[in-house]
């Protein structure tokens, strides 16, 4: 049996007395100790993943500033300074800094609350979100969809797999991670709907499909045929598509038309058409799995054409026109 070290490690000082503050915490150390935490807590292989890849940046990004400081010196003067008007200088978009403050907070905050920190010592108990103007969320007009879906090569097994991919999105508006782990299980034809597990707020759902969908996944699944594996979307090698090939081929479809095409456009096209057909808030909810009616209700303010006949009958200028004639 190996000697057992003498040192304690910072976790272990932290374990056995949480009111002790460690003395120094490197931004390596800080960040092993949260990523396992994440790990612990069953957070998303995708969202552990965000959290590092930001919060690595966020550090390199003050390195680059020549700053070097130990974990609890880093202020909110720092983090206003330099990481958002760092980032406001370089033009990064409100919805790139936000991004980044919600690691740099959700970290901090973990940091306190395990008391490698102390609430003095926080700087995420002063940071918030910087305001973004809600601006109209972009869709695909009814005639980009209708090119979109001719671009697909369908004799070809990708070109097969594509368009039943896009008309997926589509039909039920998942997020592309949700997309990418669906399984041929998850398929239940007797009932018209799949189960999507892999969601963003892990509650898991069904959506609908209907009949035109329902023959489109079964061509694909006949030529999928049967593997050692339950995904359902694959590449040529029989092995599951990863996301940012799915994404890329979407992209590619776009450019041969000129337009910008992403998986999460489809997203938004669905809200928009549900709504202009009259779908309730509630029935947009259940599909999409918002957490909030709050995007829910943008797609019904948009796109609702019920507000827009309705206009008609309370248009302030209507009524004026109205008054003039009858005077």
């Amino acid at each position: 049996m190996s000697r057992r070290s003498n040192q304690l490690s910072n976790e272990q000082i932290s374990k056995i007395n949480r009111d002790v503050i460690i003395p120094s915490l490197d931004f390596q150390t800080a960040l092993d100790l949260f990523i396992s935490d994440c790990t612990i807590r069953n957070l998303r292989e995708y969202t552990i993943q965000y959290y590092r890849n930001e919060l690595t940046t966020f550090y390199k990004m003050i390195r680059e500033q020549k700053i070097d400081l130990d974990i609890r010196d880093c202020s909110y003067e720092i983090i206003k300074v330099n990481v958002i008007k760092f980032m406001q200088r370089r033009n990064k978009k409100v919805v790139s800094i936000n991004t980044r403050l919600r690691a740099i907070r959700a970290f901090f905050n973990f940091l306190e609350r395990e008391k490698y920190i102390s609430a003095e010592q926080n700087p995420a108990r002063e940071i918030k979100l910087i305001k973004e103007r809600k601006e109209v969320v972009q869709t695909y007009t009814n005639a980009e969809l209708e090119m979109l879906f001719k671009q697909p090569d369908l004799s070809t097994f990708t070109g097969i797999r594509d368009l039943t991919i896009m008309m997926l999105y589509l039909e039920c508006g998942v997020r592309a991670n949700e997309m990418i782990n669906i399984c041929v299980s998850d398929i239940d034809f007797t009932n018209n709907r799949i189960l999507v597990r892999n969601t963003k707020g892990y509650k898991q759902r069904f959506v609908p499909i209907q009949d035109e969908m329902i023959k489109q996944l079964q061509k694909y699944l006949q030529l999928r045929g049967k593997l050692d594996h339950d995904y359902l979307w694959i590449n040529l090698d029989n092995l599951p598509l990863a996301k940012h090939q799915m994404q890329i081929r979407i992209a590619d479809y776009g450019k041969k038309i000129g337009i910008r095409a992403t998986c999460h456009k489809f997203r938004h096209t669905f809200g928009r058409i549900a709504a202009e057909n009259q779908a309730s808030i509630f029935e947009i909810q259940a599909v999409l799995g918002h957490s909030s009616l709050e995007m829910c209700k943008h797609y019904v303010n948009l796109f609702s054409n019920d507000v827009i006949k309705r206009h008609k009958e309370f248009s302030p200028i209507e009524k004026m026109k109205h008054r003039r004639k009858q005077t």
